[in-house]
């Protein structure tokens, strides 16, 4: 019924010392937390729970390493969680996890409860009374969360002397915490995370409580050239916020060190050095390298390890830009920078070996086609038939190999396909009759019942978790859900199909 080719390749590598991590890190920002007397606000960037970028850019970083090192200290620290008005109003989604920044917030405060994490409040920032930004604070408040707002402020970074005054910062609601440790996140990047840590610095000086402010994001990577593969890759991963890596011009005066930081932090750090010299009378950082604690750079275990997988990071960003554009939900300037990155990091598109795979498989069969590439480094190819798409083609062949199954074994049978069919086109008004991804799964399960192999078969999709696949046309909204569900970290060619 399916064919599909195997092509060996390369199996998994780890590139990085978590267990080291884990010990650096920790010792960092308990030296840090004790720099300051009453309070710490620690900016937590990326993601707390489950940071697969970095996972992804360096093989062997644990998703959860920051929630680790939180835990540790979870009797004395209260989280902060900051959104954007202007991102809800937009309906900005979680691309992982293909849900909306209003449910990540609900969600992040589900999972620091869930670990005994305290919760202490809710920042809106941006402010201006915004449709869905209202919604959301309305649903909070019935959960006894309670929520703060931070408005625009003109001039914002540059003008520090408007934005160090009662129209500045001043106009900002004041958080009350009530723990010594403020880690300040967000549902993602841009969100205003570390405006709201400065904010606070300048109200805290106003209670007469002296707080100090670090930043734990882990990339750019400080310690790691600026044209390295894994800084190369937050770029592109940021690139519809515009972030720029650069030389720490400051670090560099100061040190006569060269280190890496991106444009956001540089613009600020003369409003933080500022603040710090109004409250203290001069300040504890001379650069924004100076503000971070991230020890990462110092735990590569195999640097070209962390390279290639790097490279392979920017590959999936580049793709997904070519999606975003072609839907019309970015500029031409945004995919100039992906492509730009490519070049820095001296890439094509089919250095994706699944993309490739999957245009080798349809220039053969004249068909959309798509390519799994296993952690094995074995690439199986699927393509469109009269039963199914490429996608359920590269899960159906795909869990086949795992299982060790003849590829030309039907694991469904034929005639199994056609009420499934019937119904689609002639009750529910589809024109495609071909089974996505969910529909042939619930067909597999039922022969399940009744064929050993077709439960083997089965039993493989966890195995799917963490591969990477390429699908040479558009993909449907049911057939990603599934893709996503199955934790397969898919690229595709939206223009076609």
């Amino acid at each position: 019924m399916l064919q599909f080719i195997r092509q060996r390749g390369n199996s998994v590598k780890t590139g990085f010392d978590n267990d080291k991590y884990l010990a650096l890190q920790s010792e960092n920002i308990k030296n840090r937390i004790a720099q300051f007397g009453d309070k710490l606000y620690l900016e937590f960037g990326g993601k707390l729970f489950d940071d697969y970028h970095a996972s992804r850019v360096l093989p062997g970083f644990a998703p959860d390493s920051k929630l680790q090192m939180l835990l540790q200290l979870k009797d004395h620290a209260e989280i902060v969680i900051v959104v954007n008005a202007n991102h809800l109003q937009e309906n900005k989604i979680r691309s992982d996890l293909r849900i909306g920044y209003d449910e990540e917030v609900f969600r992040l405060i589900d999972e620091f409860t869930n670990v005994g994490l305290y919760v202490g409040s809710v920042v809106i920032t941006q402010y201006g009374r915004q449709k869905e930004a209202k919604r959301l604070e309305s649903r909070l408040k019935r959960k006894n969360i309670p929520v703060y707002h931070h408005y625009s402020i003109e001039g914002y970074p540059t003008n520090t002397k408007k934005i160090i005054s009662k129209e500045g910062f001043g106009h900002n609601d004041y958080i009350q915490t009530s723990r010594e440790l403020v880690v300040v996140t967000a549902p993602g990047p841009g969100s205003g995370k570390m405006a709201t840590c400065l904010s606070q610095l300048y109200h805290e000086n106003l209670h007469g409580i002296k707080a100090g402010y670090a930043k734990y994001e882990t990339f750019p990577i400080w310690n790691l050239p600026l044209d390295h593969p894994v800084n190369l890759a937050y770029e592109a991963a940021t690139a519809d916020l515009n972030d720029v890596n650069m030389i720490d011009p400051f670090h560099l005066t100061a040190y006569n060190e060269i280190t890496v930081n991106y444009n956001r932090d540089i613009e600020i750090f003369p409003v933080l050095k500022h603040m710090f010299e109004e409250i203290y009378g001069e300040s504890p950082y001379l650069s924004p390298t100076d503000m971070g604690v991230n020890m990462a750079g110092f735990c590569i275990s195999d640097d070209l390890v962390c390279r290639e997988a790097s490279k392979q990071e920017i590959l999936r960003r580049y793709f997904g830009t070519l999606t975003r554009l072609y839907n019309e939900l970015c500029t031409e300037s945004e995919l100039q920078k992906q492509q730009l990155l490519l070049q820095k990091a001296q890439i094509v598109e089919e250095d994706r070996p699944c993309v490739k795979a999957a245009r080798e498989k349809e220039a053969r069969t004249h068909s959309f086609s798509g390519a799994i590439e296993l952690k094995d480094g074995t690439l199986v190819t699927g393509k469109t038939s009269q039963f199914m798409g490429p996608c359920a083609a590269i899960i159906m062949n795909a869990i086949k190999y795992l299982a060790n199954i003849d590829e030309k074994e039907d694991l469904i049978k034929k005639d199994a396909f056609k009420p499934i069919q019937n119904l689609k086109t002639n009750y529910l008004g589809s024109l495609n009759p071909r089974l996505h991804s969910n529909e042939m799964l619930i067909a597999l399960s039922l022969s399940a019942q009744s064929n050993p192999l077709a439960k083997k078969a089965l039993e493989q999709l966890p195995k799917l978790q963490g591969n990477q696949a390429h699908i040479t046309s558009r993909i449907s909204n049911v057939d990603m859900t599934i893709l996503n569900n199955l934790g397969i970290q898919v690229t595709y060619e939206a223009q076609k199909g």
